[in-house]
């Protein structure tokens, strides 16, 4: 007994239609991220008409319905996720002689962290400079600018690039850091222990997906507690093996010799 496949007026199967769609000259994820929509759109229509399309047009005025349709989910949902990410949306003012900031930590393994200086984004996804593990970015205490921001996977990557990243830190500098996803299974003793000279009251108890956020510095005289640490507890965790985001925020002084 052979098969029976529905055919619309271009002689096409509906798997080869599906097909079609999928192998667009859009290509990779972006070409996904738009056609996908459309595709479900498709099936839809398809499961609804048990009968072949009964002209070209009908065929074409439903894709028209639902590739415009799909390409309103598209934007609206990059603009969502553009806006969620990218902004400091929590204003800090501070006097002249201090530098505001806004650290808050990931959440999970889905949302990276993100940090803020003077109510501007220098740290996070939408700048493709956010990643597992610890977050750190440099700030020179005197002026306020950015010198260095990076992040290291203390998961499966080596402690030896942090090590030297934090041995590289200059005299009066201030230091943020952020956790994300999994920020300790490769700190090691020396790794520890030059955190904890920054000011770090928590970095020889972090463990295994903790959520940490800290400011301190490099003979920078951050006196006040920025940092807060909150451990990874399957019985209070709000995101199953996950603890949740933390942020802190405030001002700091500029450094002065």
């Amino acid at each position: 007994m052979h098969s029976r496949h529905h055919l619309g007026p271009t002689g096409l199967t509906a798997q080869q239609l599906l097909y079609c769609l999928c192998v667009s000259p859009a290509g990779g994820l972006q070409g996904l991220l738009v056609f996908v929509p459309a595709v479900i759109f498709l099936m839809f229509i398809l499961q609804k008409y048990s009968d072949p399309f009964e002209s070209t047009a009908e065929l074409r005025r439903a894709l028209s319905e639902g590739f415009a349709m799909s390409g309103q989910m598209f934007k609206m949902s990059k603009t969502r996720s553009k806006l969620s990410a990218g902004l400091c949306s929590v204003k800090q003012v501070c006097p002249e002689d201090q530098f505001s900031f806004y650290i808050q930590s990931g959440a999970a393994n889905v949302v990276a962290p993100k940090i803020c200086i003077q109510n501007k984004l220098v740290l996070g996804s939408v700048l493709n400079n956010a990643g597992t593990g610890i977050n750190i970015v440099i700030l020179n205490g005197k002026t306020g600018e950015v010198t260095k921001a990076d992040h290291f996977d203390m998961y499966i990557g080596d402690v030896k690039p942090l090590i030297d990243f934090l041995n590289s830190i200059e005299r009066g500098s201030f230091v943020l850091i952020a956790s994300f996803d999994e920020p300790s299974s490769k700190l090691n003793d020396e790794a520890r222990k030059l955190l904890t000279e920054l000011g770090s009251s928590s970095a020889q108890s972090l463990g295994f997906r903790d959520n940490w956020v800290f400011v301190g510095g490099k003979a920078a005289g951050v006196t006040n507690n920025f940092e807060k640490h909150i451990k990874n507890d399957n019985a209070v965790n709000k995101y199953e093996n996950w603890p949740e985001l933390i942020h802190i925020q405030g001002c700091i002084p500029r450094y002065s010799e």
